[in-house]
């Protein structure tokens, strides 16, 4: 029993990087349409509801609505690019293109192609975050020192969301399957979590519900940095989000190891 399930994890800590490689090469062909598309509904968002909503809310919790949703968007946008690019682009690599297949005649086991997958969605939600954090910066709404304290919290999320996604994925019997993810736990997900308006203006039993969800600890850790303030409870974050990434990694490889040895 120990082989079958040794052999749904990564042989050894490297050959993940030729899947990712191949995926990276086979991004950059479309590398400028990938990125707008990505940008272009958290920016839609972040100039829509912090102009508008803004000029109606004022300021919330100490600062400008907009330099609030700021924060909010990048966490969004790396759960949403590291989801979508698992859910459809290593879905359709795995079901439909039969890459997986593929890769599994060479020497790297499933645990490598999982790990090269959750990788590359989390560096596509690096890239998102990263792009949307720097237009912030560049506008005022944050400050330019947050960089480099926010860019480990957008890759662990991404981390955690590809995880998360490739669970779903391994149960999905079809693309159509993927909409009832989206609908019923990311949107509910990006309004519980801190993103739009705090946590604090839900009733106490969403509270008690938003403090388990992997947004709420990605938000805690990127909405202080780009503010210039303190982070409380690091260890807590950075630990909720590692489970997240490190328990469904682990699922997803077992149930994708049944899934492809039927």
């Amino acid at each position: 029993m120990w082989q079958r399930f040794a052999s749904a994890l990564p042989a050894n800590p490297w050959n993940w990087i030729a899947v990712w490689r191949r995926n990276f090469l086979v991004w950059r062909k479309v590398a400028l349409a990938s990125i707008l598309g990505n940008l272009a509904e958290p920016m839609s968002s972040l100039f829509g509801l912090g102009f508008g909503l803004g000029m109606i809310v004022g300021g919330v919790e100490g600062t400008s609505y907009i330099a609030f949703l700021a924060a909010g968007m990048v966490a969004t946008s790396a759960m949403v690019s590291s989801t979508f690019e698992t859910i459809y682009g290593a879905y359709a690599r795995m079901q439909t293109g039969c890459t997986w297949e593929a890769v599994l005649c060479t020497p790297l086991t499933l645990g490598d192609i999982v790990l090269g997958e959750v990788a590359w969605a989390a560096s596509k939600a690096l890239l998102a975050g990263t792009a949307i954090t720097i237009v912030a910066v560049a506008l005022g709404y944050a400050e330019w020192s947050s960089i480099p304290y926010a860019l480990p919290a957008i890759a662990l999320t991404g981390v955690a969301f590809a995880s998360l996604a490739m669970v779903v994925s391994a149960l999905a019997p079809s693309h159509d399957y993927f909409i009832f993810y989206q609908s019923l736990i990311l949107t509910p997900m990006m309004y519980l979590s801190g993103a739009i308006f705090p946590i604090s203006q839900l009733p106490g039993s969403f509270q008690r519900i938003a403090a388990l969800l992997p947004l709420t600890h990605s938000v805690d850790l990127i909405r202080p940095a780009m503010l210039g303030r303190p982070v409380d409870s690091v260890g807590l974050h950075v630990g909720a989000l590692c489970i997240y990434a490190a328990i469904p990694f682990i699922v997803s490889a077992a149930l994708l190891r049944q899934r492809l040895m039927r």
